[in-house]
């Protein structure tokens, strides 16, 4: 596994339940600012393996960025099941629910 992606499955891993995170924030704090592409891409192949919290991850402007409808749907009811309230057109208020990604409260790493 290459560096970058082992990086990004962990930061999407210390995703708390009730916050989110976006694309490009992930790709950032990974080490690769302009590779939010890429963070979709493990997303998509790798959240079951890796058991992800993949409905914690939106895209810069703080919306659910799933195109397929039940998708879309899904998402939506993860994230109100934690408490994220999530607004007409599946936007979420980054001012309240962003989570601030710090290495040592990331898993396997001590404070």
């Amino acid at each position: 596994m290459q560096p970058f992606t082992a990086r990004t499955i962990d930061i999407i891993s210390s995703i708390p339940p009730g916050k989110v995170m976006t694309y490009g924030q992930i790709a950032a704090a990974a080490g690769s600012p302009r590779a939010a592409r890429q963070v979709v891409r493990i997303l998509h192949s790798m959240s079951s393996k890796y058991g992800l919290p993949w409905h914690r991850v939106v895209n810069g402007k703080g919306h659910i960025a799933l195109q397929d409808e039940s998708a879309f749907q899904e998402q939506t009811w993860n994230l109100e099941a934690e408490g994220v309230e999530v607004l007409p057109g599946g936007r979420i208020d980054l001012d309240r629910y962003q989570h601030q990604y710090r290495p040592d409260s990331s898993r396997g790493q001590s404070p």
